[in-house]
C-alpha cells in the first residue's frame, strides 16, 4: 500500500570534524533528532566538496582530508521541524541548513488495503 503527503526536507551541511561537547556533531544531531521523535534522518559522507572558505576537501590519496563534507537529510512535517530548529541553532556554529517542500510517497507492504 502507498500513501502520499507533503513534508519538509531539511538538509544540514557540516564538516566531519565538527564537534559538539567533544562528540561528532553529526552523531549529536542524529541522536537529538531521534530523541525528539523526528521521523528519520540519514547521514551522508561526501567524497569531495568545498564550502565558503573554498578549500577543497577530498578523499584523493594526494590530498587526503580528515574533514570530509557531511550531509544530514531529514524529512518530517513542518511543525516537527519547527520544534527542533532552536535546538539546531544551539549546536551549530558553522555550516548550512536548507529546507524545501517535498512530496512523500510512503510504501508499506505490511499495511492491509
Amino acid at each position: 500500500m502507498k500513501r502520499e503527503s507533503t513534508a519538509i526536507l531539511l538538509r544540514i551541511f557540516i564538516g566531519e570534524s565538527d564537534k559538539y561537547k567533544g562528540k561528532s556533531l553529526y552523531m549529536h544531531i542524529v541522536e537529538m533528532l531521534k530523541a525528539e521523535g523526528i521521523a528519520g534522518a540519514t547521514v551522508f559522507r561526501g567524497i569531495t566538496g568545498f564550502g565558503k572558505n573554498s578549500y577543497i576537501h577530498t578523499t584523493s590519496i594526494l590530498r587526503l582530508s580528515m574533514d570530509m563534507p557531511i550531509l544530514i537529510e531529514v524529512v518530517d512535517t513542518e511543525e516537527n521541524l519547527a520544534r527542533i530548529r532552536p535546538k539546531l541553532d544551539d549546536v551549530m556554529c558553522q555550516g548550512l541548513i536548507t529546507e524545501e517542500k517535498v512530496k512523500i510517497v510512503f510504501y508499506d507492504c505490511n499495511i492491509q488495503k
